[in-house]
């Protein structure tokens, strides 16, 4: 069951990859953009960390039967710290692309949310892959 449920992760990761692939293109080409923005990330980091990853995860699942309790929290974590990385790209991009100059304090909290969901996503992402090896090493012996 835990199988299909990475599955439909993997799924609506791969949507809304796909959705701010089309937003990023729309939202440039109807504001005549053509220049370097964040807004370009959000397209990749929701299909390799959210759909690739949870593919990655139901194939290991399905060997390993690694998810538990700790697991399930640490995936949670894991989506919140992926969400609020987009979120900070999005609060960057958009005026990249508007041409909107940023205070220096709203810039400084722009790197604060980013770098909140990237600590959340890469300790979530450790604790994820330590249940992994616990498995693994589980069924080795």
């Amino acid at each position: 069951m835990k199988e299909k449920r990475y599955m439909n992760l993997a799924i609506t990761y791969a949507v809304l990859a796909m959705l701010f692939g089309v937003f990023y293109r729309e939202f440039t080409k109807f504001n005549l953009y053509s220049g370097e923005t964040t807004l370009s990330f959000i397209h990749t980091h929701y299909f390799m960390l959210g759909m690739v990853f949870f593919l990655v995860l139901m194939i290991l699942q399905s060997l390993y039967a690694f998810s538990n309790t700790k697991t399930t929290k640490a995936i949670i974590a894991y989506q919140v710290g992926l969400n609020i990385t987009v979120v900070g790209f999005l609060l960057r991009g958009i005026p990249q692309v508007l041409g909107s100059e940023l205070s220096s304090a709203f810039n400084a909290s722009i790197s604060g949310i980013s770098g909140i969901g990237h600590i959340i996503l890469g300790i979530s992402l450790l604790m994820i892959l330590w249940n992994v090896r616990n498995a693994v090493s589980k069924k080795q012996s």
